[in-house]
Order: C-alpha cells, then sequence, then structure tokens
C-alpha cells in the first residue's frame, strides 16, 4: 500500500470555564465540533468515522458516545472511544492518525472533553488509587510514594516535583516562572480556562503553599471543555487549507510496570520524575519523522504539564536539552513567545486542563501555531515543525506527536 499522508485541516474548541452549567456533556462538545467544521470548511456528511475520548468515570456518564453521537455528526458512523488517563486526548489523536495513515478511512473526525463540573475527578482517581495502594504496601513500594499518591493528582506532583528539584538544581522561583509565563500566554488565547495578565513570578510565589514545593499558583485548575479536530488525507488536505498541518509521526510508551501495575516497581515509581518512557516516545517520534537533532529543527513545544515543575521537566524528557538545563533555558527568555523555542504559548494545561481534551489540545495548539491561526499567541519565529505531547495512563504513559508544514518524505 502507498504512503498516506496525513494531516489537520480543522480544529474547535468550546469555551472552557470551571463550570459550564448553561449546557450538558452532548451540547458542550457540539460547541468544539461546529467550530471544528466550520474551520475545516467541512460538513458533517464528509466525515468518515469518529474518534472520541474522555474519563467516563469522572462525570459518572458511561458511554457517552451514545448520548452525544446524534449532536455531533457522528450518526451511522464508525466510531470508536479511547480512554487513557491524561493522555486520553493524545491517544485519541493518535487513533484518528492511524484510521487515515491506514488507508481504512479518507476523513476523520476527533473529538476529547470533559465537564469535571458534573462528577468529582479527585475522588474517581482516589477510589482507584487507595484502594490499589493497600493492595501494594506490603509489596515493598516506597510508602512516602504510596501516602503521596493518596493524596490524588497533587500528591504525586509535589513527590514528582521535589525530586525533579534535587536532580536539575530547579528553585521555586524557576516554578514562579512557569506559572507566570504560562498564564501571561493563555492571557492571549481566547479559549483558555485562567486568564491572568500581567501575572509576576512574585505575584505567584505569594499564593497558598499546598505542600511543599507546589503552591497553589503552580497547579492547574479544573476546566469544562471540549476539543475537536478534523484529519484527513494529504492529498485532501490541500483542497481545504492552504498551510495544512501535517502529522509526521506519533508514539507512545509505557513504563513495563504501571504505577498501579501488580508488581509496582519500574521506574514510575523509583523515580516518579525519571520519565524514562517520554525519552523513549520522543526518540521514536523523532525518527519516524525524520528529525535528527530536535533541539535545533523544534521550532515549538506544547509539553502537557498541569504543574509547573513539568514543563521544565518533560522539555528536558522530549529531548529537546540535556537533563538538568531546563532552569537556565527558561532563565535564557528561550521559552518565551519571542524566544528560540517558545513552549506553551498556549497557556498549557496548567492554565487549562479539561482532562480528557488536554492532550488532544497541545497537537491541536502545535497544528494552530504551524497553520498560522494562533492569533494573539502566535509565536514571534516561522513555525516548522513541532511536538506535542500527553502525560497520564497509571502515571506511566507517554504520547508524543511531531507536527510539520511539510509532509513526511516516503
Amino acid at each position: 500500500m502507498a504512503h498516506v499522508d496525513v494531516a489537520i485541516v480543522g480544529v474547535g474548541y468550546s469555551k472552557h470555564v470551571s463550570k459550564r452549567r448553561d449546557v450538558n456533556i452532548a451540547e458542550l462538545v457540539w460547541e468544539a465540533v461546529s467550530n471544528c467544521y466550520e474551520d475545516a470548511g467541512l460538513k458533517p456528511k464528509d466525515i468518515d468515522a469518529v474518534v472520541t475520548g474522555n474519563m467516563p468515570a469522572f462525570e459518572g456518564v458511561n458511554i457517552p458516545e451514545l448520548w452525544g453521537a446524534g449532536h455531533w455528526g457522528a450518526y451511522h458512523k464508525p466510531l470508536i472511544r479511547i480512554t487513557t488517563g491524561g493522555t486520553t486526548g493524545g491517544s485519541v489523536v493518535h487513533g484518528a492518525y492511524y484510521a487515515v495513515a491506514s488507508g481504512l478511512y479518507d476523513t476523520v473526525l476527533a473529538i476529547a472533553f470533559e465537564k469535571q463540573s458534573d462528577g468529582n475527578s479527585t475522588m474517581g482517581l482516589n477510589t482507584v488509587a487507595l484502594a490499589d495502594a493497600a493492595a501494594q504496601f506490603q509489596q515493598g513500594v516506597d510508602p512516602g510514594f504510596l501516602a503521596a499518591f493518596g493524596g490524588g493528582a497533587v500528591g504525586i506532583a509535589v513527590y514528582q516535583a521535589a525530586s525533579y528539584m534535587k536532580r536539575s538544581g530547579c528553585t521555586t522561583h524557576h516554578l514562579d516562572k512557569v506559572s507566570a509565563l504560562c498564564r501571561n500566554n493563555a492571557a492571549l488565547n481566547p479559549w483558555s480556562h485562567l486568564k491572568q495578565p500581567g501575572l509576576t513570578p512574585e505575584d505567584v510565589a505569594k499564593t497558598v503553599l499546598m505542600q511543599y514545593p507546589i503552591r497553589f499558583g503552580h497547579v492547574c485548575p479544573a476546566t469544562d471543555g471540549a476539543c475537536a479536530m478534523i484529519v484527513t488525507t494529504g492529498e485532501k488536505a490541500l483542497k481545504l487549507q492552504n498551510k495544512p498541518a501535517y502529522i509526521l509521526s506519533c508514539a507512545s510508551c509505557s513504563d513495563e510496570a504501571a504505577l498501579m501495575g501488580i508488581s509496582g516497581s519500574g521506574t514510575t515509581n523509583m523515580d516518579p520524575c525519571a520519565q524514562e518512557h517520554c525519552k523513549l516516545a520522543a526518540k521514536w517520534a523523532y525518527e519516524l519523522a525524520g528529525i535528527k537533532d530536535p533541539r535545533r529543527e523544534i521550532d515549538v513545544a506544547e509539553p502537557y504539564a498541569p504543574f509547573a515543575h513539568q514543563m521544565l521537566m518533560f522539555y528536558e524528557r522530549l529531548l529537546l536539552c540535556d537533563e538538568g538545563e531546563a532552569p537556565a533555558i527558561l532563565d535564557s527568555g528561550s521559552m518565551n513567545l519571542d524566544g528560540e523555542l517558545p513552549v506553551c504559548p498556549s497557556g498549557g494545561v496548567i492554565s487549562t486542563n479539561a482532562i480528557g481534551a488536554s492532550a488532544m489540545e497541545r497537537v491541536t495548539e502545535v497544528a494552530l501555531q504551524i497553520m498560522g491561526k494562533a492569533g494573539d499567541r502566535q509565536v514571534k519565529k516561522e513555525v516548522h515543525k513541532g511536538v506535542a505531547h500527553g502525560w497520564g495512563g497509571a502515571v506511566n504513559l507517554n504520547v508524543v506527536a511531531v507536527l510539520s508544514d511539510t509532509p513526511r518524505r516516503s
């Protein structure tokens, strides 16, 4: 079978806020889907298949696609739902990519969303985590880490942040600077949740200390929101967009022993900031994309970072610099909108976190930068290639996608 180029030709967002009490799940998603259809210049009849994803346990609504399919243009079309924790949106993009790259379908609608105000995400996480922690306690897992995991996502994050700071020399001031950078970028993004123009690192340092080293200002919000994307063949893409964003490659890697696995071992537990599987996923994605030097060839990066330290940690794990170098690169201004390699120009997950959608939004934001349609958050340099990342699963799964303004060489 001949190689099939895959390109993004349209993206759409819903309004992102803490509580969308004016709409139900199906209506929230339709906002993003309708914007996506309009952006691509397509209608539901033009879609061959649908890939969707969210975390159903967070809202307490199982099989939401049975409710929403008729609203989204998926009626009587092949549909698959993917759920992989925080990586869900990224995994949905991967699913849509392979549906087109395989030759199975020409044009696919990808949808990811979360309406957290309808449920309780932390409780959804903890019901699994606490039961598993009890089961693993007798298997030699670090009891300090198990106790931290009992605190939900923040409990894991403080353990991980402390480890990253020890390994890298990162200080709490660097965490403050990350938050200020992202929240100021988010103020330029009409679809972001937390908009704090003029926020300074000193402002962040005054927020409440949750547990050292993480302050309230270092933490993502709980967001209601949805994202949609249309991918199609390279041939069709050129008929729909002057400058489509080509998906050069997708790669994913999971630590061999999940955080909630049988043995409770592996690098995820031994050192939660190691993220060796992110390095592998990035390495494979770059190789598939034909990128030999990501530090010089990548023009924009959207790592999945719901906590401030993770923007620096994953910048390193995505092989954009050596380990321990990211804090100094942040200090240099290279990560700014007008920097050498802008990071999270959208404001990132730390500013907007509709969990099921968050990893997809990293891909859509890179696509918008490549297509030159990012508006006020468009970076100052010309963008030819970008990398998007997702992190989640059982704190052990990383997904990476590389996008470009030109198709992959066969």
